[in-house]
């Protein structure tokens, strides 16, 4: 029974949009639509998607937009998407086969839950790591809405969870966000999921480990105050102040990071401070601390070197 709807932003995928439709074709049998967004492409994303569909027997149904932004153009679809389920998945990324078909068999053993949580490869580069097998998914609501916050439960990856269209209702992905926008809109759904999870991988995330390092590194504050501001709008879901003070320190580590190894001390200085203030577990707190004796460390041997430039 087709009882899926999946939903795909493109933006400039023609490199990589027939693999991903490729990985899609062994559960065509429960998949109802496949909504591509196509968001401003200037390349052959549309047509060769049409042609990898008509090939694959995929139902394939093009929307147009402008948003230039993953979240914009995920809600685009989500707003058109008429099947039971909701299946979102990256344009780069891949599906693995069975994937779907285990996720709605834990849907049919768990009737109540409207939110399926399976495991996921992560690619790096193109070299597989780790499988990241889901946790902690069976607690209340609340509970994993503010643990996934503060990342006391293993991230979900996009094209990793199945959910109800019912559940998410008129719940969208904030926009305008370089990074992180995914986890908001993931958090709105657990402060109000019947949540079950699956060991099983369905799907391999690609991850550019420099791609993700320039969502961090260009206008690094006015993009964390803007993410912060989307982040604050948690609490209208009940999720305590302290878990979402939490997710600003964690962030701003992980921009720190990205800073100091590319050389700005005072940029990794910045936001390592607000890391430090933030409430945390003992392992961020170690390497907050780590990272103030690692900046410490460069500062004073780059500080000779200055003042032989000025004095020549």
């Amino acid at each position: 029974m087709k009882t899926v709807s999946v939903i795909i932003p493109a933006h400039n995928a023609a490199a990589t949009i027939a693999t991903t439709l490729a990985s899609l074709r062994g559960e065509a049998e429960v998949i109802g639509e496949v909504l591509l967004v196509d968001d401003g492409s200037t390349d052959d994303t549309v047509a060769d998607a049409q042609q990898a569909a008509a090939r694959l027997l995929l139902p394939l149904r093009v929307l147009a937009a402008s948003c230039r932004d993953a979240g914009g153009a995920r809600n685009v679809a989500l707003a058109e998407a008429r099947h039971p389920w909701v299946y979102l998945i990256d344009a780069d990324d891949l599906h693995l086969r069975g994937g779907l078909g285990a996720l709605l068999r834990q849907a049919e053993t768990q009737p109540k839950a409207d939110m399926i949580v399976g495991a996921y490869r992560r690619r790096v580069s193109g070299q597989d790591r780790q499988i990241k097998v889901p946790n902690g998914y069976q607690a209340a609501c609340l509970a994993n809405a503010s643990a996934y916050v503060k990342g006391d439960i293993r991230s979900v990856a996009v094209g990793s969870v199945l959910a109800s269209r019912h559940l998410i209702g008129e719940t969208r992905f904030p926009v305008g966000l370089a990074y992180d926008e995914d986890t908001l809109f993931w958090a709105r759904l657990m402060s109000k999921a019947s949540l079950a999870m699956i060991q099983q991988p369905v799907m391999i995330y690609e991850v550019s480990p420099e791609r993700s390092d320039d969502r961090f590194a260009i206008n690094p504050v006015r993009r964390f105050l803007e993410w912060r501001r989307q982040l604050r709008t948690l609490a209208d879901c009940d999720i305590p102040l302290s878990a979402l003070k939490t997710r600003e320190g964690l962030v701003a580590l992980k921009i720190a990071r990205v800073h100091y190894a590319r050389g700005d001390l005072n940029m990794a200085a910045r936001f390592l401070a607000i890391a430090s203030a933030a409430p945390k577990r003992r392992s961020e707190a170690w390497r907050c601390l780590r990272y103030k004796f690692k900046l410490a460390a460069r500062r004073r041997l780059s500080f000779p070197i200055t003042q032989m430039r000025s004095a020549l």
